[in-house]
């Protein structure tokens, strides 16, 4: 099965680059995040018509995520527990069932600057939220992983200039030991359990040649479950979607598992 997540800053804007993507890539099941729109505006037969079910968690202009999959979907929920009053559309989960059953969620974590500051506190509160549901994923024992775009830059390596986000919230320290604390529980994360060679991308900046000079950081990433884990075969980025016509400033990210 494979299982990418793509944050395509806007739904819109990416009405043909997105397509052509899927229909190169064919991912089973695709995580997407900042569709930046509601559920009822989302253009849903671009994807019926490739074979996807569609599940929507969407936001007038902001936010919003997605799930596309080319298997049944099972016990869809949406919105991050822990905050009924979070009103922000960042997250998505379902079943996907095939010959195995994988729980996948799907997330648009808060950027969090400026920091500190009131939208800092609130990435650091998602993330203990995040955290608490990630327990209980790992309470369940069940195939199941969190992908999506995380705003987070585990470590230096991941990004072209470290020195230029010391003080950015997607690399300060507490945002990292939050990150960790996660992992901590018993998640793999797939990309550096499979490659660990510096210089790996997912995100460039429009402004001032960043994709050109490879000025990337990497924030998409899987956390996968230890039963998600041992089926782990690939993961890699697709990097070369950067270069298009049209393209989000994100690339997408994949995975195979043996299911």
């Amino acid at each position: 099965m494979k299982i990418a997540t793509f944050n395509i800053n806007g739904i819109k804007a990416r009405a043909q680059a997105l397509p052509d993507w899927l229909d190169e890539a064919q991912p089973d099941v695709a995580l997407l995040q900042e569709i930046k729109s509601v559920d009822e505006a989302f253009p849903r037969e671009l994807f019926e018509e490739r074979g996807y079910n569609v599940e929507t968690h969407g936001q007038k202009s902001f936010n919003g995520v997605a799930i596309l999959s080319k298997y049944p979907l099972e016990d869809v929920t949406r919105g991050l527990p822990g905050d009924d009053s979070d009103a922000q559309a960042r997250w998505i989960e379902a079943t996907v069932v095939n010959e195995r059953a994988v729980r996948i969620c799907g997330l648009y974590l808060p950027n969090g600057n400026p920091a500190p500051g009131p939208k800092y506190d609130y990435k650091l509160a998602w993330m203990k939220r995040l955290k608490a549901r990630a327990q209980e994923l790992m309470a369940s024992e069940e195939i199941a992983l969190m992908a999506g775009d995380y705003n987070v830059i585990p470590q230096p390596e991941d990004a072209a200039r470290p020195e230029a986000w010391v003080e950015d919230a997607l690399h300060l320290p507490q945002t990292r030991a939050a990150f960790q604390e996660i992992v901590n529980l018993g998640f793999t994360e797939a990309f550096r359990a499979r490659n660990q060679a510096p210089g790996q991308y997912s995100f460039w900046d429009y402004q001032a040649g960043a994709w050109q000079r490879n000025d990337g950081i990497r924030i998409d990433h899987f956390l996968l479950t230890p039963q998600a884990a041992d089926l782990l075969t690939d993961c890699q980025i697709d990097a070369h979607v950067r270069d298009r016509e049209k393209p989000s400033d994100h690339v997408p990210v994949w995975i195979e598992l043996d299911a």
